[in-house]
């Protein structure tokens, strides 16, 4: 499939949750778009690939079958560092998605100290209101900007005040309506005009003004009980009706300009629109990545009791999966078509040792391969995000041009596939503590002394990492 079919008249509204061009994608495409962050890892990628698809497919099925059908949610299995974490990451960027991660040992038990399972749906909530609110912001920029500079105008040449018509004897007030409008200034307008270019050339960036905004700092009293409450904030200014509370800045007009456009947006905003436009797509897109659930897996042997932080957790995990309403201090919240990905090493435990109903929540298992030497080159060299190309802005920053021999990467990577087998395996991670420990000299030396290019050959990296390879206890606390 090379190009998406025509959406069906009756699914076009339901079509118009999903951000644009985002539904337009074929799995081969999120593939291919997955490439360009993340070496091998095939089996994961189709996956991720083809759950993503079927939300497209899922919102253009006949109205009858759309809530029908579940997403399949996916376990993730294999070591650190292999790329889980980032595929999930990628692919929710990718989507522009809201998306947020997890750790599966930060819950407890419902009546127990710690966070519940649901507060990753509130926080998800959160996440997805700022995501939409940042983006109608982001549609308003040009209008904000000219109200701002109009504020910024007023400050420098303050508007003339109303006429008042002469008043009564003994009444000292007038009403708003029986205030005139003041007779325009041709001087005053045209001085305004000359300003206004002068702000636009930047002619007035240095120059200081005082401008009221709204205090940014704000009391709230976190509430501390059963169901995950203290996620819950109350605002006390809106309590006592102290909200809107504004303070007075001294700021040039170039850092005011930015401050004030900002505040312009936030009222150009469609504040509870934006609220419902994001639950919306929560329902519809969100995806909560479960990191470490192997953590809360039960271990059959040599168990006795109940298990706080395994069992019980995943018993309270188990309706959020499944689909349930959470209370979100932005409102109800449906979990039905959300899509968990969790992942785990399952080193110790085996996903056969989750309780069995949330095993068959998780239908879709893919196994990551351990990463080889060959992968290294790959993750060293090709991604856009590449270790290489990370190290050689950094370098750039100093003015230092940092080039690395074909054979001092493939010794790069020896290197740290030598360490992953013969210390711990920690997958792609172990090229970063490879690549410190190489340069780590030069980095230091860099602001003072260091030449304006620098290579590094194969024989720098084994003068440098050789008897550490070497020495296994070394290894096993440097490398």
């Amino acid at each position: 499939m090379t190009d998406a079919p025509t959406p069906a008249p009756a699914a076009e509204d339901a079509a118009a949750v999903l951000p644009d061009d985002a539904d337009q994608l074929t799995p081969r495409q999120i593939v291919a778009a997955l490439d360009t962050y993340i070496v091998g890892q095939r089996d994961a990628k189709k996956s991720v690939a083809i759950a993503l698809r079927n939300r497209w497919r899922r919102l253009h099925a006949p109205p009858e079958m759309r809530d029908e059908i579940m997403p399949n949610n996916i376990i993730m299995i294999g070591p650190t560092g292999v790329g889980k974490t980032e595929i999930a990451r990628r692919l929710a960027k990718l989507a522009r998605a809201p998306f947020i991660k997890v750790e599966a040992t930060k819950f407890t038990e419902v009546g127990y100290v710690g966070r519940d399972v649901e507060s990753m749906v509130r926080d998800l909530a959160d996440l997805a209101v700022n995501m939409v609110k940042a983006e109608q912001a982001e549609r308003v920029q040009d209008k904000a900007a000219a109200r701002a500079e109009e504020r910024i105008l007023d400050l420098l040449i303050p508007p003339s005040k109303p006429a008042r018509p002469p008043q009564m004897p003994g009444m000292g007030f007038s009403t708003a309506a029986e205030e005139k409008e003041p007779e325009p200034d041709p001087m005053r307008e045209r001085t305004r005009e000359r300003f206004r270019q002068m702000l636009r050339d930047g002619e007035l960036d240095d120059r200081e003004v005082e401008v009221e905004v709204s205090a940014s700092s704000s009391n709230t009293l976190k509430m501390f009980g059963p169901m995950g409450m203290e996620e819950m904030g109350i605002n006390l200014q809106d309590m006592f009706g102290g909200g809107g509370k504004r303070k007075k800045r001294r700021l040039p007009i170039r850092e005011a300009r930015e401050l004030l456009r900002d505040e312009e947006a936030q009222k150009l905003i469609d504040h509870e629109g934006a609220v419902q436009e994001a639950i919306e797509r929560v329902e519809q897109n969100g995806i909560i990545f479960i990191d470490e659930i192997d953590k809360v897996a039960g271990r059959s042997e040599g168990k006795s009791g109940p298990d706080v932080s395994r069992e019980g957790v995943q018993r309270d995990l188990l309706p959020i999966v499944e689909g349930s309403a959470v209370t979100t201090k932005h409102g109800l919240v449906r979990t039905d078509h959300v899509l968990f990905v969790a992942s785990g090493a399952f080193h110790v435990s085996k996903p056969s040792d989750l309780i069995p109903e949330l095993q068959g929540r998780f239908p879709i298992r893919v196994e990551l391969q351990n990463l080889t030497e060959d992968d290294f080159v790959q993750i060293l060299t090709e991604p856009k995000n590449a270790l290489l190309k990370q190290y050689q802005a950094l370098f750039a920053s100093e003015g230092v041009r940092l080039t690395f021999a074909d054979d001092a990467v493939r010794q790069i990577a020896r290197t740290a596939a030598r360490v992953n087998e013969e210390v711990e395996n920690i997958g792609a991670r172990r090229l970063h503590t490879v690549l410190t420990t190489l340069l780590e000299d030069v980095l230091f030396e860099m602001p003072e002394g260091a030449a304006e290019s620098v290579e590094i050959t194969a024989a720098d990296v084994e003068a440098r990492l050789g008897h550490l390879v070497a020495d296994r206890d070394l290894s096993q606390f440097i490398l």
